[in-house]
């Protein structure tokens, strides 16, 4: 084993379930976007999958793919399954500036290079779900179903508190080994998960070595400025594919009347399907009740297709 392979070992007892999804590992994969190289991981289907689909699982802010490996492999019996490192997270490269347009063509950039498909499923995470509402409004046509997941979509006139933080990654630092980075990685917003073994497990797929010392992957400019300054209601309003709405029970970002109106938006057929038990971070506080919610609502949706 190398010392790679050492370093990413997960310490903490994690069931059975666990190991198998994150033993099905994703190929590592890139395609260059606007001078921007970017990360993604596939996932090919099962053999003997008949007509697989397309998924692509977009992560939160300062998150990368990794947040899906260990979601991602139930959906090889039906799928070919991805998940990207946006631009200034994870794997992918660094830009001089960043925008949800040029982040749309990087969804749209892994979509082809992965082979997914004509049309596919595009589920984002919080901020993941705002670039997945903007590429929605530009590639409706390339989209069997849009789900965005605990996505913190204030209603005109309600305050929003993130426009007046420049920087809620705050400043990068630097750690002298790479075991007292993981010991220092935290969830944002915080909150509790009791599965310390997930937490873990993206905890050591955030690092890098740097120059002195350990660090993490990404760039601090990348959730800096006006992130949340477009017209998002506007781009998901736009977006002419079926939709649905994941929220987490216990998020400390989505409101119940947030969830409401960004379900209003998705149109009248729109579900929205609320986790229970779970935080804002909902892949990781209840990851096999978001694996069968989303599996049961691709199945509906791929039914009706078929009729």
């Amino acid at each position: 084993m190398t010392d790679e392979e050492q370093r990413l070992q997960v310490r903490a007892a994690a069931p059975d379930w666990f190991h198998w999804a994150v033993g099905q590992q994703g190929q590592s994969r890139r395609v260059e976007v606007e001078g921007c190289s970017i990360h993604y991981l596939l996932w090919q289907p099962l053999e003997g999958a008949a007509d697989p689909g397309g998924i692509l699982f977009l992560h939160g802010g300062g998150a990368h793919a990794h947040w899906w490996s260990h979601i991602a492999p139930y959906f090889r019996a039906g799928f070919r399954v991805a998940a990207m490192d946006l631009s200034g997270m994870g794997d992918s490269g660094n830009r001089d500036e960043y925008n949800a347009t040029l982040r749309a063509a990087e969804i749209h950039a892994v979509v082809e290079a992965a082979g997914l498909g004509p049309k596919i499923y595009l589920v984002g995470h919080s901020f993941g779900g705002f670039m997945s509402m903007r590429y929605a409004a530009e590639h409706s046509d390339r989209l069997a179903g849009l789900v965005i997941a605990d996505s913190p979509l204030y209603p005109p006139g309600a305050t929003d508190d993130r426009r007046r933080r420049a920087n809620p990654m705050g400043a990068i630092r630097l750690y002298p080994t790479f075991e007292e980075a993981v010991a220092r990685f935290r969830l944002r917003p915080r909150q509790p998960c009791d599965n310390d073994y997930i937490v873990e497990y993206i905890a050591r797929h955030s690092i890098k070595e740097v120059t002195g010392g350990f660090t993490w992957k990404f760039d601090t400019n990348a959730m800096a400025g006006r992130r949340f300054a477009e017209p998002f209601h506007e781009h998901l309003a736009a977006a002419n594919c079926r939709a649905a709405m994941f929220r987490a029970e216990k998020s400390a970002l989505v409101t119940d009347e947030m969830a409401a109106y960004t379900n209003s938006l998705m149109g009248p057929k729109a579900p929205l399907v609320v986790i229970p038990d779970a935080h804002h971070h909902l892949i990781l506080d209840q990851p096999l009740a978001f694996v069968a919610a989303l599996g049961t609502l691709l199945e509906t949706w791929n039914r009706e297709d078929k009729h």
